[in-house]
Formats: structure tokens, sequence, C-alpha cells
């Protein structure tokens, strides 16, 4: 338990690295907020002013609030970024309230609806009275339920006490880093990656090492790059697989290569930890996903994220999990437990239906995914200069549009990059894509078949006239 220090999260929020390790040192008890001008808020009134004040019932005459001025927040925040994908979806939302058709393909969700039983599940639920708080890490049952499914499918061996259930996988995924990553220490991710993930390293006080891979490499992590970014600082390995935004899947076989680097003698992975996001695990194709816990010598050092928000269609209903050695599990639950405690228990209800869903009915939902994957990969191969990696998994692809930076629209427009062009795109075909540089990679951009077939084939058509009208 004495290694539970470094899980306080105010602990990480308030003693921060020196500046000699890229971070800012933060006082203790921070002075008063400054607001414009550099006035303190008892300085914006004078001795004269605040007589003022109280003579006219208290009443404030000054302009400066220690209420509404940057310095008010938390410097913790302003080492987040926000967003890249913002302006993009604030453009769809503006000409959407105009009464506009937007034909979007950035959705992050399937399709499908969940399976009936979930759906039956969840009002029953309700109706019976399963609306109380279950303890923190989950009920019994579900994470019974959780290590079976695990057992059966994955070849995972793991207790109802290895397992914690949290509000979505997202949760999942942030309290693992919180419950290891240290001030300094290192977190290797691979790009394109999800973008929460180097935020998340940074609110646990990490840094973020980011491990380009390309479209010729089928986006695929190498053994020989995790070698050379690891150090003596790194502290854990974020490996999303499937990858969100790229579809890429790891066989078996590149498992084992970069198992075999972390396990290296001498090696500096040694102290590894390895945070495997495998939220998308049960949508693949012709690369069978097999988990990372599985490979020999990773299951002690592996952490799991799974849920059910992708393979059931359930993202509303915030529903994930961590399946991870005692230790972690010990420390994430103590995190859990003092933010948002239990999740909820009709989801919880819902999920124990769910796992018991047959493996036929979820293959049909993954069979049309497969369809939509090939007419996609289809038309992309047909529109002029575009590299394109064959997704194994999930349902994204991510194409390289970086041939096409440069050129100039028929209004004159210059697309200088993805994200220029995401919002040509929009504002002349009214067609939404998300931007590249949202995940680390600003050479493409996301495009989600996780839609009508209709709308697919009318956002590609769309986006053809937009590449062939370029100059």
């Amino acid at each position: 338990m004495n290694r539970l220090w470094t899980l306080s999260l105010l602990f990480r929020l308030s003693r921060l690295a020196t500046p000699g390790t890229g971070f800012v040192l933060l006082p203790v008890a921070p002075p008063a907020p400054t607001c414009s001008g550099g006035m303190t808020a008892s300085a914006g009134l004078a001795a004269g002013e605040r007589g003022s004040a109280a003579a006219n019932g208290g009443t404030r005459t000054a302009t400066a609030s220690p209420f509404d001025c940057d310095d008010t927040i938390s410097p913790m925040v302003k080492t987040v970024s926000p967003s890249k994908t913002l302006e993009v979806h604030a453009l769809t939302q503006e000409m959407k309230a105009r009464g506009e058709r937007v034909v979007s393909l950035c959705v992050g969700e399937p399709d499908f609806q969940p399976p009936a039983a979930v759906i039956e599940a969840t009002a029953a639920a309700a109706r019976e009275g399963v609306t109380k708080y279950t303890g923190v890490t989950g009920t019994v049952d579900l994470r019974k339920a959780i290590c079976a499914d695990l057992a059966r499918r994955k070849n995972l061996t793991y207790s109802a006490g290895d397992i914690v259930v949290a509000n979505g996988a997202k949760q999942a995924v942030y309290q693992a880093v919180l419950a290891v990553v240290r001030p300094g220490d290192e977190v290797i991710i691979s790009a394109p990656y999800w973008p929460s993930y180097p935020e998340m390293v940074r609110l646990a006080g990490g840094v973020p090492i980011i491990v380009e891979t390309t479209v010729e490499e089928e986006f695929l992590l190498t053994a020989e790059k995790l070698r050379g970014a690891l150090t003596d600082k790194t502290r854990m390995l974020i490996f999303c697989n499937p990858s969100n935004p790229t579809g890429a899947v790891h066989s078996k076989e590149r498992c084992e290569e970069l198992a075999a680097v972390l396990s290296e003698e001498g090696g500096k992975g040694s102290g590894c930890w390895v945070l495997a996001d495998e939220i998308y695990e049960r949508i693949t194709y012709d690369t069978p996903h097999v988990a990372f816990a599985t490979i020999p010598g990773m299951f002690e050092r592996t952490m799991t994220v799974n849920g059910f928000s992708k393979s059931h269609a359930m993202t509303g209903y915030r529903l994930g999990y961590l399946a991870a050695p005692p230790i972690i599990t010990k420390a994430v639950t103590i995190i859990q437990g003092q933010i948002t405690s239990c999740a909820s228990s009709i989801s919880q209800a819902a999920g124990l239906v769910a796992l018991a869903v047959s493996d036929e009915e979820m293959q049909a939902s993954f069979d049309v995914m497969r369809e939509k994957r090939d007419f996609v990969l289809k038309r992309l191969s047909e529109m002029p200069d575009l590299a394109t990696a064959v997704p194994q998994g999930a349902f994204y692809v991510f194409p390289d549009v970086s041939a096409h930076f440069g050129k100039s629209a028929p209004d004159g427009t210059v697309i200088g990059g993805a994200t220029d062009l995401c919002l040509y795109l929009l504002r002349a075909h009214s067609v939404a894509l998300v931007t590249g540089d949202g995940f680390g990679y600003s050479k493409c951009i996301r495009i989600s078949y996780a839609a009508s077939m209709e709308e697919i084939d009318e956002a590609l058509a769309e986006f053809d006239k937009c590449l062939c009208s370029f100059s």
C-alpha cells in the first residue's frame, strides 16, 4: 500500500515536475487570481472605491472580477489541448441550424441498435427497481460474466476482483493512466491515435511520446520503432488494437514482436506497463484479434480495457471495464470511488444480458460492417491521388489525402492541409469528415462507415467531385 501515494489525484495536480522536465511548477497555495491589466481582485478596488462600494450597499464599482478572467482557471487545464475537430463540428452545427442538409461520416458509433434483448433488459431493470447504487467496481454478476466472456473468447483468466466496471471505456483508460503514471513519466503512443490519449497522459503529469506510423506500414507499430522510443523514463505503452482512427489490427505475430522488445534482457521496457485498449476487438475482418495479455510474459503488465459501446451499439449506456492485475484494480477502485463511484445500475443490468447474446446474432451486424468497408475501399480506389491502407477492424478508413495539399478549389480556396480540405468539403459539398489533425496525423482524414449505405454512397460521390475539382 505504500506505493499508493502515487495515485492521489491531488498529488498530481499540486506537484508537477520542475520546469527542467517540461512542466510548470505549481505553488501549493496559488496567489489570488489576476484579471485583465494584471490587477488582483483586491487591487481592483482602491481604498476609496472600497469605501464607496460599502456606502452604496456593497455594490462593486470596479470592472475587474476574480471570477471572469483566464487566471481563475487552473494551470492544469492549460496543459490540455482543445479538440482540433471542433471547427468542422461547429460549422456542421451552424449549417444544420440554418436548415441545410449535411451528410456526416464523422460519427464514431455503430449505426445499428443494441440487440433486442438488451433493450428489453434496460426497460425491465427500470421497471423492477434496479435503480440503486451498486458497488464501486460493479455488480458481482456482471464482473463474473465479464470474466467468463474473456475466458471463452479471448483465452484470458481473471477473477471478479480483477475487474472494475466504469462509466465507459474512456473512464477506464483515464483511471488506468492515473494509477501508474507519475509526474515526468513517459508514455508511448503510436500515431495516428485516439485524441484523448495524449491529453490524459498530460493530465496525469506524464509526457506523451508520439511514435508515427505511416500508411505504407498500414499504420502498424513496428518492433524497431517501439525499441527506439523506449527510455529509462518509459512507464507505459498505450496500445489501441484495433485502432481508432485507422482500423489497423496488429496480428498475433506483430504483438509477439512488440512483446519481445518489452521483454529484452537489459532493455528499457522491463518496467513498462501496457494499456491495451481493445474496445473494437469484436469488429475485425481478415486479421484475427489477439488479446495482448495472452502474449507470453505480458499478462502481469497488461491492463485490458473493453466495453459495450462498439460491439453492442451501447454508446449511450456508458459502460466499459478494466481487467488488470490486483494492484492496478485496487488503485483504480480508489480513484473511481472518489470520482464517480459506480456505473449506472440499469446499464450494468443491460450489460449482463448483452454478454449472453449469441455470437451468431452479433456476427450479423459485423458482416454488414465488412460490406460497407469493402464498398468504401472500392470507391476510394477510384478517386484521384489517395493512398489508403486496408483497415482490418473497427469501422473507419483513414486515407492519405496529402497529394491534394497546395491545390486550389474552384472558388480559389487553397487546400493547405487536411483541416482545410474538410472545411471546404463541408462548405461546398455539405459532407462532414474528420480531419487527421485531430488524430496526430495531418496527412489523412477519417471516414466512418458506421452509417447507412445511402449516406455513405452520397457522401463519397460528393467527396469524389470535390477532389476532382481541385487544380
